[in-house]
């Protein structure tokens, strides 16, 4: 099955090796690490039982990692749900419930 959404955010024409990922730190990911990783996510999303259309929360920081958990969450065929680290716990019930 194509996923059309993943398709435009990591177009297959970018050369596996070509720069994805560029961090202030120097750390530099390729469209294949990039591509690589988002595939775990997804993998481990899958094996949680997300299918597709399901929403995944998550309170997460700004990182890779959150990035990655997007694009896992967009190649599963889920919709990604971003929460932010600052929400009280009665804040993260009202997105929960």
């Amino acid at each position: 099955m194509t996923n059309h959404l993943f398709d435009d955010l990591m177009p297959p024409h970018h050369p596996g090796d070509a720069d994805c990922l560029i961090e202030a730190d120097g750390l530099t990911l390729s469209y294949a690490d990039v591509a690589a990783a988002t595939a775990r996510s997804a993998a481990a999303l899958a094996a949680c039982g997300v299918k597709p259309g399901d929403r995944v929360a998550a309170q997460v920081e700004k990182s890779r990692e959150a990035l990655f958990l997007y694009l896992g969450c967009v190649r599963a065929g889920a919709v990604f749900l971003p929460l932010n680290t600052a929400y009280t716990p009665s804040e993260l019930g009202y997105f929960i419930d």
